[in-house]
């Protein structure tokens, strides 16, 4: 018997025993239930083939529903050819022809013990079910081992009364198949796939659903096709096996119950990992008319077989997506989607989210009902709030398959597009976009879908084709000024990825603004203001009190997210870094996520550019995927460098592609950025000629002023690195020249500081103090105060003040060190080993270690987390984090639990 399974075992063990006793003349029923692919007919066929060895003469039949119209068409089956058969009245008299039939099985058994097997009892018709009955009354003192397999299984229709429910409980042994545990489920698996993967016998096994039979088809499938993993869906095995026997389980089960296991299959089709947040049952009963009492009975029946198993929130569902499709395999797709549609409808009766009813949606095709574009939408905007746009553009491509009025179309066009346009390589949004445009709708709506096309077409690199659709649109809005001023600031915003449209753009602006301020408004003038300070034509003091006047006046709605950027990009400039935060903020609080808009992005930029000003190497917003080349680049270049990881950021420049990148202002920022890592990578020929065409791209712009980008002393640095002076030093006076027009500390102080090294002598020492000067009784300035205490010290080394020089490249590396500025601190720290500086420090074990290294390691060693430690000590997140990472690698430890013995041990030395 050990080539059975475990669960076999017992059902052949209480056989084996009764046909023991049938042998000494003591007969029995045995009735073996279980439900559907169980394995009674196993279970009957491996006794039947054991019975010889036992000692019994093996009488066998299996049941069928062709049979249930003849009349003892199982007895026949039974006991064979009857000679006696053409005396029999089986057309006649019933009672008669049972008499005569039950003659025949005593006659059998008195030539020898008897085993009868029966299967699928349940389905004999009705003379041969009552003939059996009958027979089992008398066989407890005849040699006859009766064995009938039973369906037991929970179905929505009532079931018929069990074959022993009128048979003395004496008379009859009962044994119950149970469903196959995951163990045993799991050890056959095994068998048939030595050295399967875990996971993928996992998956077998739920797929399988505790079901012997459906564990066998599967298996032989999985063996035919040779599947690396369990699919999905039932197309994908051959020879089909489990579709086959999923639906021999489904027609067992009888039509009602069939249409409820589809309908559940159908309810998990568009719903997610959860079952919607209703009680299903009525749901069910509603969708089949079947009895709500009945599903109820079945669902919790083909859970605890393991047909069905709790998900997520509790309710039942099919374990594997196979058996699901398996259950669904053969309806047709018009009969799905009217039962999506009628669940979606009872879901709405019965209150269901509005996110699962559109799922249900999502599979019915046009349902024309006036409440369906509405749902869509809101769940639409349900997912966007849970930052899931995949699922928000799924639900608005689905709400365009219903009938929509014009002005209805257009407004989901453009939300639709404008989302659209946010996913990788999306083809789609342009042309939606471009539809929006055409489509007839009120004048808000159109300025809205112009807008978000403008900034599409730009962000394609098509500025010009960009201002053409803004024009078009705005010669069409007479007597509506304010969305013309929408239109005009767009229109500035949007030039600027263009040398050529920008200038004329400008001009333009300009122009208006001098002869009919009212048609500029305050969006218009901020611009402006902009403009100016990028030129290098006023002052940051000037432009912050200009812009913080505009703020204070009113505006339009829709063109207040263009003041609101400006203002911030100008107040970063300023290094009024708090207001700018601020303003991003706001700015952003403002933005439709469905809603496609050019100061999206300039904010998304402005918190970069407010991060690299603080310093903060830390990421502030994802890092993008594009590989082409942008101002988010641009930082993460230059934060690599500053915390010491040149060759990673060297890599991250290797893998971006400048050959499709559209001429933009971004573009100049990442050329810069692609300089520094140059010339920190020991490579300034290549570094100036970044910097260079930076300068060459900005200046073409009328942007001048070193706010943007300080390309000029970042050139005259590599400049003085290839042996030219005299070019660094022009560089530098040009740059400290429009330095003191915008005339804060920061871009001051770093132009005194390259011009000081450039010039050399007793001035360039007085411009290096001038510069340090500056930059200690100034605003935030990020690292600019290190380099200047570097230039500086630099300067007093070479002219033999020695002592003052380390005094200042002490400070140098406390500065740096603060920041995270690994690489300054590190330059500061080679000039005072050098300069002969008291007690070197060592480069391993705990007296190696920085103030600011030793201060971050006591607090980890006493169980603090990093970002504990970075709001303690008022750093950046990723500053405690590289600190950390020397401070290991200088200690020659792996993990925090050894940094306080590693520690202790640096003082017992000490």
């Amino acid at each position: 018997m050990m080539q059975y399974s475990p669960e076999l075992v017992d059902a052949m063990h209480l056989l084996t025993a009764e046909a023991a006793r049938t042998r000494s003349g003591a007969g029995r029923l045995v009735l073996l239930r279980g439900a559907t692919g169980t394995g009674r007919t196993t279970v009957l066929e491996a006794v039947a083939g054991q019975a010889p060895a036992l000692g019994l003469r093996t009488l066998h039949a299996r049941c069928s529903p062709a049979d249930t119209g003849i009349s003892f068409a199982t007895v026949l089956q039974l006991l064979g050819p009857v000679p006696e058969f053409a005396d029999l009245a089986v057309d006649g008299d019933e009672r008669a022809t049972a008499a005569g039939l039950w003659r025949v099985l005593r006659a059998y058994a008195e030539d020898s013990p008897l085993l009868v097997a029966v299967d699928d009892v349940h389905l004999a018709d009705g003379p041969s079910r009552r003939w059996l009955v009958e027979s089992a009354r008398h066989i407890d003192r005849l040699p006859i081992l009766l064995v009938v397999g039973e369906r037991s299984q929970y179905d929505l229709d009532p079931p018929a009364p069990g074959f022993a429910h009128t048979l003395p409980p004496a008379l009859v042994r009962t044994h119950t198949l149970a469903p196959l545990t995951p163990e045993a489920a799991a050890g056959r698996v095994r068998d048939a796939f030595p050295g399967a993967d875990p996971a993928w016998v996992e998956d077998c096994v739920r797929a399988a659903a505790g079901s012997p039979l459906l564990l066998r088809a599967l298996l032989d499938d999985l063996r035919e096709a040779r599947h690396p993993a369990v699919p999905t869906a039932t197309a994908a095995l051959y020879p089909g096996a489990y579709p086959g026997a999923v639906r021999w389980w489904l027609d067992s089960a009888g039509p009602a119950t069939t249409e409820v296991a589809r309908a559940l299959a159908v309810l998990e089709e568009n719903t997610g990992a959860a079952l919607p947040d209703i009680d299903i049952t009525p749901l069910l009963a509603e969708l089949t008319a079947a009895d709500p009492t009945r599903v109820a009975g079945w669902l919790t029946a083909m859970t605890n077989l393991g047909l069905l198993t709790p998900g997520p929130d509790c309710r039942p569902r099919y374990p594997h997506p196979l058996l699901r499709d398996a259950v669904l395999a053969g309806v047709p797709a018009a009969r799905r989607r009217a039962v999506h549609r009628a669940i979606a409808e009872a879901m709405l009766r019965h209150d269901a989210p509005a996110e699962t009813v559109a799922r249900q949606l999502l599979a019915t095709g046009p349902v024309t009902a006036p409440w369906a574009v509405s749902l869509l939408q809101d769940a639409a905007a349900l997912a966007l709030f849970d930052g899931r746009a995949e699922d928000a553009v799924g639900y608005l491509r689905r709400a365009l398959d219903e009938p929509l009025s014009d002005d209805r179309r257009q407004r989901l066009l453009t939300e639709l597009g404008s989302l659209e346009y946010a996913a990788p390589r999306s083809s789609a949004a342009i042309p939606r976009l471009a539809e929006a445009v055409r489509l007839p709708a009120p004048p808000q709506d159109r300025v809205r879908a112009a807008v978000a096309l403008g900034t599409a077409l730009t962000g394609r690199g098509r500025t010009r084709r960009a201002v053409e659709v803004l024009r078009s649109v705005d010669g069409e809005l007479n007597g509506h000024p304010d969305l013309v001023r929408t239109l005009h600031t767009a229109t500035v915003l949007l030039s600027d990825q263009d040398q050529e449209i920008r200038q004329e753009v400008y001009r333009r602006l300009s122009e208006t603004a001098e002869h009919s301020p009212e048609l500029v408004g305050p969006a218009g003038q901020a611009l402006l203001v902009r403009h100016a300070a990028s030129a290098g034509l006023t002052s940051a003091r000037d432009a912050m009190r200009r812009l913080r006047a505009l703020l204070a006046e009113p505006t339009d709605p829709l063109t207040e997210p263009f003041l609101v950027g400006t203002a911030a990009t100008v107040a970063q400039w300023a290094d009024e870094l708090d207001e700018a935060a601020r303003l991003v903020d706001r700015g952003l609080a403002g933005q439709r996520p469905d809603l496609l808009h050019p100061m999206h992005q300039a904010l998304i930029n402005s918190r970069w550019d407010i991060a690299a000003a603080r310093a903060d190497f830390t990421d502030p917003v994802a890092a993008p995927e594009t590989v082409t080349p942008g101002n988010a680049h641009a930082h993460i270049l230059v934060a690599l460098v500053e915390t010491g990881r040149t060759a990673q950021a060297a890599e991250l420049v290797a893998g971006l592609d400048l050959r499709e990148a559209a001429d933009s202002w971004e573009l100049n920022r990442y050329l810069y950025a692609r300089g520094v890592v140059r010339a920190a990578d020991g490579d300034p020929a290549a570094a100036l000629h970044d910097f260079l065409e930076c300068g060459r791209r900005q200046s073409a712009r009328d942007v001048h002023s070193p706010v943007v980008t300080p390309w000029r002393t970042a050139a005259a640095e590599c400049r003085l690195a290839l042996g030219r002076p005299l070019e660094a030093i022009a560089l530098a006076e040009e740059e400290l020249r429009l330095a003191r027009i915008w005339d804060t500390p920061r871009t001051v102080g770093r132009a005194l500081r390259v011009l000081g090294t450039a010039t050399g002598g007793r001035r360039g020492l007085e411009l290096a103090e001038e510069a340090v000067a500056v930059l200690r009784g100034g605003g935030p300035a990020g690292t600019e105060p290190a380099r200047a205490l570097l230039a500086l010290g630099r300067q007093l080394t070479a002219a033999g003040e020695a002592a003052r020089a380390r005094d200042h490249l002490r400070e140098a590396v406390e500065h740096a060190e603060r920041l995270g500025a690994l690489r300054l601190a590190e330059l500061a720290e080679e000039l005072l080993r050098k300069g002969g500086a008291r007690s070197p420090r060592r480069r391993t074990g705990a007296g190696s270690l920085t103030g600011s290294e030793r201060r971050i390691a006591e607090l980890a060693a006493e169980g603090r987390t990093n970002v504990e430690i970075a709001a303690l000590l008022h750093l950046a997140r990723r500053t405690v984090e590289t600190h950390l990472t020397h401070t290991y690698k200088k200690l020659g430890i792996r993990r925090r639990t050894d940094l306080r013995p590693a520690l202790e041990q640096g003082a017992g030395r000490g």
